[in-house]
């Protein structure tokens, strides 16, 4: 069995690169170690919310944008809905709130109503934005072409020249004078990460001015959405999707590399697998893959990228309302705090350092757009905060847990002190933390944004395509062009039109791996009013005991509203059945209305078995 493509990874840049080449008639294998695809654009349930994990507003939907003639290529805009949210930002304050909206006549004309004085910057602040993003679009993709105009660039491409030689904090400070200005014009900058002074001008520019141009988005439905599409359109045109499987192991021959080896991520009895392939997609974490590699190329590789700096984290506090928060003065969709102290520009990295009663922190309100996150009489928000691994690696179980609570606690406390009566409302709320995103995503330190984009790491800096081994490429946050949705779905389908012009390929024909965790339903009975019992054919292999349990998902569940098609279950069937069978709790949710609704033969998916 070969396939042209195995991609290691699949979150946004590895999906995208995939449904790319599946789109150009590749055979394409996807292997994700999470029992979903995304990556951090994914969702869960709790209770009555469909929990989005990371999306809180992305970029880059702009009129015949690059993100924008991808989505039309693949046909997600057919397929997804995209929900604009009211406006980019709100800052709140005791005083008076600053709204950035959309467009730049209207950013303009607001920042330089609060700040007239500041109006010569403000006017180049956004001509600079919105030409670097412009000349980076015109820019060559070939590098030789790069090489041969470079003592060109500061006339062909003046802005993006200026952007790439300073940080923001420089930037604002050379052309800025109101610290608060400066302030308001970065309030997200927690969306790229954690030091003004240390992130690139070039990296800030280009998203920010495609939300200044067309606005922020949000998935309806959230993300997981768009992964799950961008999942099917990968097996519908002949690839194959693999989730909950591990990649252990990157095979080379002759200096190429020629197939991956992989295991079952939740299943800790089973056996690796290999298969071939013409080249190689990392769409993992870049320091991961040194461990994927025989000598020479994993000392080579561990020697290029040694020295790189991470990026920050970031700690969300997911929240679940019992109605909409509106009526507590919630106006805006992104509602930013600035953090007490915080007076000025420098005072930013030290402030994300800090305590937690000061940190500066994003509340965005779900509720604002058609968001399908929450039943009609409730709401979803989330508490978005820079967070950093060394503050919780070194915890026991115990005492992470009460770090996570008294956090929690903190941040609701200032929540209700600029929305008295907020917190009564709250139905539910967790934490995730770097440590919750290192877990779930194998990022180390948990960095979100991959590398971070400071000077010597951002734009050409990063890396990308072939650059280790001649058929190994890179597409995730850690390489070329970098984090967030926009970066990573350009990333992805970069790295394809890549691999597409250099012809790494050979015929393949149309056998598939057979994944024998898929299993048919054999019988469906009502134990009481309360419970349904499934049984289920055993997967060949399977090995069980009593205490054990799997993730039991439904392949094609009839409800979806408001749920996900799966559960984490206790198999009550005993080791020597030759069947698995589970039980669920009847009630209003998707899925237990989908179990109700199978049909004998109906597939699922089982992953496990787990303690």
């Amino acid at each position: 069995m070969k396939y042209n493509t195995i991609i290691i990874g699949g979150g946004l840049a590895g999906l995208t690169a995939g449904a790319t080449l599946s789109k150009f008639g590749k055979k394409v294998l996807l292997l994700e170690q999470h029992h979903k695809p995304g990556g951090c654009a994914t969702t869960f349930k709790r209770g009555d919310f469909i929990i989005e994990v990371g999306l809180h507003e992305m970029s880059g939907l702009t009129e015949n944008g690059s993100i924008t003639q991808i989505f039309e290529m693949l046909e997600v805009d057919k397929h997804v809905q995209f929900e604009k949210v009211p406006e980019f930002y709100g800052v709140v304050s005791d005083n008076e709130d600053f709204v950035l909206p959309h467009g730049y006549d209207a950013a303009t004309k607001a920042l330089i109503d609060k700040y007239p004085e500041d109006e010569k910057g403000i006017k180049r602040f956004m001509q600079l934005i919105a030409r670097t993003r412009k000349e980076a679009v015109d820019l060559p993709r070939s590098p030789l072409k790069q090489r041969l105009i470079y003592p060109l660039m500061p006339l062909l491409y003046p802005n993006l020249v200026e952007a790439t030689r300073h940080t923001v904090g420089s930037w604002l400070d050379k052309y800025i004078a109101n610290e608060n200005a400066k302030l308001d014009l970065i309030a997200h900058i927690v969306y790229w990460g954690d030091d003004p002074y240390t992130l690139s001008m070039f990296y800030f520019a280009t998203p920010f001015s495609g939300f200044i141009e067309n606005g922020g988005h949000f998935i309806k439905g959230g993300s997981q959405q768009l992964s799950n599409y961008l999942a099917s359109y990968i097996e519908k045109n002949g690839g194959s999707v693999l989730l909950g499987k591990r990649a252990e192991k990157i095979i080379t021959d002759n200096g190429k590399a020629t197939g991956v080896t992989f295991r079952d991520s939740f299943n800790e009895n089973s056996e690796p697998t290999t298969i071939l392939c013409d080249n190689v997609v990392a769409n993992c974490a870049i320091p991961l893959v040194p461990a994927m590699l025989d000598e020479p190329n994993s000392t080579n590789l561990y020697q290029k990228i040694s020295s790189k700096t991470n990026s920050c984290s970031l700690l969300c506090m997911y929240l679940g309302f019992r109605t909409d928060v509106e009526k507590f003065g919630v106006k805006y969709y992104s509602n930013v705090f600035q953090g007490d102290g915080v007076t000025a520009l420098k005072d930013i990295k030290n402030n994300h350092h800090g305590d937690w009663s000061k940190r500066r922190f994003i509340f965005v309100d779900y509720g604002k757009v058609d968001a399908e996150l929450a039943p009609p009489d409730k709401s979803e928000g989330v508490i978005c905060v820079v967070d950093y691994i060394e503050d919780w690696e070194n915890l026991n179980e115990e005492d992470y847990k009460t770090k996570k609570e008294e956090v929690a606690q903190v941040l609701l406390q200032r929540l209700e002190k600029q929305f008295p009566g907020i917190r009564n409302s709250i139905e539910y709320y967790e934490v995730s933390t770097s440590k919750t995103i290192q877990r779930y995503t194998s990022n180390p330190t948990g960095s979100v944004y991959g590398y971070a984009q400071i000077k010597g790491q951002t734009g050409s800096k990063r890396f990308r395509n072939n650059f280790l081994i001649s058929n190994l490429y890179f597409a995730s946050a850690w390489a070329f062009p970098g984090g967030g949705f926009e970066g990573s779905i350009q990333g992805g389908f970069l790295a394809a039109l890549q691999m597409n012009k250099d012809k790494i390929w050979s015929e393949c024909d149309n056998e598939k791996y057979v994944d024998d965790r898929v299993v048919e339903l054999r019988e469906r009975k009502t134990i009481d009013d309360k419970t349904l019992e499934m049984s289920f054919v055993k997967p060949a292999g399977f090995q069980n005991q009593n205490g054990e349990h799997v993730i039991l998902h439904l392949v094609n569940p009839k409800v979806t509203e408001l749920d996900l098609p799966y559960r984490w279950l206790p198999i009550v069937s005993n080791g020597e059945d030759d069947i698995l069978r589970f039980q669920v709790e009847l009630d209003d949710s998707g899925f237990s209305k989908s179990c109700r609704l199978l049909e004998i033969n109906d597939k699922a998916i089982v992953y496990g078995p787990m303690v």
